[in-house]
């Protein structure tokens, strides 16, 4: 049999394979004027774009900006030319807020935003009336449940601390999560903490028993969203976010006795119940940590319990669902719907008012508060997010991550650690 090149040859047709070129790759960076884009109601932000292809200027092009109040009340896109890989849009607001500004140029996206005076946000709503009154009608319900922890030892690398998996009744589905205690504790020795969780369906985190060998021993307890078995395969959780679990950010949205926060805002007072039923609780130091759907807990913890003295939210979600009201974006889980004119639904705008963070911080007594924003995030934007730190009263701090979207950055995740060991620290001198 003779080779098919050999053949082509012997007809004397040559050819040659020549490699396919990879076309040209645009990549979009985008920032604003002032480092900490941070400006006065009125002040002109001045965005810089910068456009490399496959890593160099790009020479000349055109890209596609948009600019809007933080996702809502868009301007018309503007086509901006860049030469030498650079190009300038400018813009402003005058009411306290966000002006994000979205580049594109076929794949390529980039985005920045400048803060205008957002420590001047204030409530899109008042607090409902009868606020106080549902959650304590809610609590005492919970209280009728008695408190019947089941502990089951599980292994743990970490040196003289003891792990179990946690089971506690509750309304409807259990507290289910991970619990470390450092060996041999002595009785109102340690503070505790109590972890919470993002959006999502997974087990709780037994790397979070670890927690309980930090700052000379802490209790630890890590939760899952859901009061859902721990431990199990992928495809546990994987079938469930594809089932039961698929909506449940909108489940009950227009009833509050219905709304799927409710629940997990119990389970989340019933695990603060365990922990300070410890016999090693200190009495007096309790801190509720998360991000994101976990943020939203950490607030509604300090607005429903005194016993929480200190709280870690990052980039939380939760905020200002009301924001429509005042022509302002809402965050995640957006449990207001639009009807069928484009308006918000009324009842879901009523319910989600006993269920925002805004509301939640008007209430809280904790000693304080650590809170973290992305002025690009557009899953729990910066406005919703001061929408919420402003309304709190308590002694409080910001970490601003200026070029993050939804994430903790190492900033972040350091600034929210260290806040939490500094109130176990403060607390102990008490």
């Amino acid at each position: 049999m003779i080779h098919r090149s050999l053949f082509l040859g012997l007809l004397g047709i040559t050819f040659s394979l020549q490699a396919q070129t990879a076309p040209p790759v645009l990549t979009l960076k985008a920032t604003a004027d002032h480092a900490d884009a941070l400006y006065k109601v009125g002040e002109t932000a001045t965005f810089t774009i910068e456009a490399a292809q496959d890593g160099k200027p790009l020479p000349e092009g055109k890209v596609t900006c948009v600019l809007s109040k933080d996702g809502v009340q868009s301007q018309p896109p503007q086509t901006i030319t860049v030469k030498d890989g650079k190009a300038t849009v400018i813009g402003k607001l005058d009411e306290a807020g966000f002006l994000l500004m979205r580049v594109s140029s076929g794949k390529a996206t980039a985005m920045a935003s400048a803060g205008y005076d957002p420590l001047l946000l204030k409530p899109s709503m008042p607090v409902p009336d009868d606020f106080e009154a549902f959650w304590a009608a809610q609590k005492a319900e919970l209280a009728q449940v008695p408190l019947k922890p089941t502990l089951t030892p599980v292994p743990t690398t970490v040196k003289n601390v003891e792990a179990f998996d946690l089971q506690v009744e509750c309304l409807g589905k259990p507290v289910s999560g991970y619990f470390g205690r450092p060996k041999n504790a002595k009785p109102k020795s340690l503070p505790a903490i109590l972890h919470v969780h993002g959006a999502g369906v997974r087990s709780s985190n037994p790397g979070s028993v670890a927690w309980a060998a930090n700052e000379g021993g802490m209790l630890s307890l890590d939760i899952n969203a859901h009061g859902i078995p721990n431990g199990k395969p992928k495809e546990f959780y994987d079938a469930l976010a594809a089932g039961e679990l698929k909506d449940y950010r909108n489940e009950g949205n227009k009833d509050r006795e219905k709304c799927y926060f409710k629940g997990m805002f119990l389970r989340l007072i019933r695990g603060i119940d365990f922990l300070t039923a410890q016999p090693e609780w200190d009495g007096k130091t309790l801190i509720v940590y998360g991000s994101s759907q976990g943020g939203f807990q950490a607030f509604a913890a300090a607005g429903l319990d005194e016993r929480v003295s200190f709280i870690c939210a990052g980039v939380p979600a939760g905020c200002d669902h009301t924001g429509s009201q005042a022509n302002r974006i809402a965050g995640w889980p957006k449990i207001v719907p639009n009807d069928a004119d484009g308006k918000p639904d009324a009842a879901a705008l009523q319910v989600s008012r006993y269920f925002d963070n805004v509301n939640f911080a008007t209430r809280a007594t904790c000693e304080g508060a650590a809170v973290t924003v992305g002025f690009i995030d557009t899953t729990c934007p910066p406005t919703s997010v001061y929408a919420a730190y402003n309304a709190l009263t308590v002694p409080k701090s910001i970490h601003v991550d200026v070029l993050a979207g939804h994430t903790n950055t190492p900033g972040a995740s350091k600034f929210m650690q260290e806040a939490a060991f500094r109130h176990v620290r403060e607390m102990r001198k008490r």
